[in-house]
């Protein structure tokens, strides 16, 4: 008969315990990489707005042509004084978060 000693089955429960931890790490990871693609994605959307207005085409449908699909309702164009700022909230599972996380790039041209 094989007998248990105090210790048996402690991996299992460090494991679960930690289980949650781990998870919130990964999001987070995630979350700071979708806050980077968002700021790259801003950065791009600017300097095409600026570009459109040296060219003296409408710089803030340049702007946020230059975004993909599902950034559309997530950014917002500032055309003033010859500058182009994009404000980006990247995406998040949860609004605020986003919010908090939101990006701002500008971009600077002289008018055509």
């Amino acid at each position: 008969m094989r007998r248990l000693d105090a210790s048996s089955g402690q991996a299992t429960v460090e494991l679960v315990a930690a289980l949650p931890a781990l998870l919130l790490a990964g999001l987070l990871a995630l979350q700071l990489l979708a806050a980077g693609y968002a700021l790259t994605l801003a950065d791009g959307a600017a300097e095409a707005g600026a570009l459109a207005l040296a060219a003296g085409d409408p710089a803030k449908q340049a702007a946020q042509a230059a975004v993909p699909g599902w950034a559309a309702d997530e950014v917002e164009v500032t055309v003033r004084d010859g500058r182009v700022t994009v404000r980006l909230r990247p995406p998040a599972a949860l609004p605020a978060i986003g919010e908090l996380l939101a990006v701002t790039s500008t971009a600077a041209a002289r008018p055509k």
